[in-house]
């Protein structure tokens, strides 16, 4: 059962580099009351000392990458310095202080342990994913995909999966050249697949919904709008339906059946 929402100044554990512009930040959370694959928290952007009263730097979302036991527990996020506020996050120290909202949003069903199910992730959108991945029982087949080596996340935390795992950049630095539909429509071909799950930027996510549907298979997506607030108060994660109304991601996902998705409407 999903713990309610708790809004705590978390320690900074661990600021690590993962690979070009990726980070690892580890926090410690006291009273974490546990989340769910799929859940994320709303980050300050940098550690609170360090941003001004008067900054319009709104806080970001952020995917719950992985939960560690402990007295408090900690909670692990990766993220993609590109802006100022990432950057000021990624340099978050040691024993600063960095503001946690969460987690939030609708996790992962954990599909049947007989299910043979694709997860697709690309770019920031592998973080989201992993949680799913240790803690299904079906068999998965995992594709990865990035521009090139050095933008692929946590490529070492999913080989220590045991599933089976694809990797595809675009340079081919690493694994296929090319994009990760091209792995996920082998594997549908074969005809065996009871789902596609998909996290990463909104053409890859409609692509691979696309692909699915086409093959009569089900697809899960998990959209990663932008926000402001996390919890429907904003309104600006809205995503189109195709009834012509509006769902919010933070609030009403982030996780969705494709279908209930209109695509063309997505930035």
């Amino acid at each position: 059962m999903r713990g309610a929402a708790l809004r705590a100044d978390a320690e900074v554990v661990l600021q690590e580099r993962e690979s070009g512009p990726n980070r690892r930040l580890r926090l410690r959370v006291e009273g974490w009351p546990g989340g769910a694959p799929g859940q994320f928290v709303m980050l300050s952007p940098g550690p609170v000392q360090d941003v001004r009263q008067d900054d319009p730097l709104l806080p970001r979302p952020m995917a719950i990458f992985r939960e560690l036991p402990g007295s408090p527990p900690e909670v692990e996020i990766l993220f993609k310095v590109e802006g100022r506020g990432t950057a000021l996050l990624a340099g978050a120290l040691p024993g600063q202080r960095v503001r946690v909202l969460g987690p939030l949003g609708r996790p992962f069903d954990l599909p049947q342990p007989s299910d043979h199910v694709v997860v697709v992730g690309g770019g920031t959108g592998v973080a989201s994913l992993f949680g799913l991945v240790r803690a299904s029982r079906a068999r998965q087949s995992v594709v990865l995909g990035a521009r090139s080596a050095d933008d692929l996340m946590a490529r070492a935390d999913f080989e220590a999966c045991p599933v089976d795992v694809v990797f595809t950049t675009e340079d081919g630095s690493l694994g296929e050249r090319g994009l990760v539909t091209a792995p996920l429509e082998r594997l549908l071909a074969a005809g065996d697949v009871a789902r596609v799950v998909c996290c990463g930027p909104t053409p890859m996510m409609r692509a691979c919904a696309e692909r699915a549907a086409r093959h009569g298979v089900p697809c899960t997506v998990s959209l990663e709008n932008h926000m402001a607030c996390g919890f429907g108060v904003c309104l600006g994660c809205a995503a189109p339906t195709p009834s012509g109304r509006y769902a919010l991601v933070c609030r009403d996902g982030p996780v969705f059946d494709a279908a209930e998705i209109a695509w063309e409407g997505l930035p």
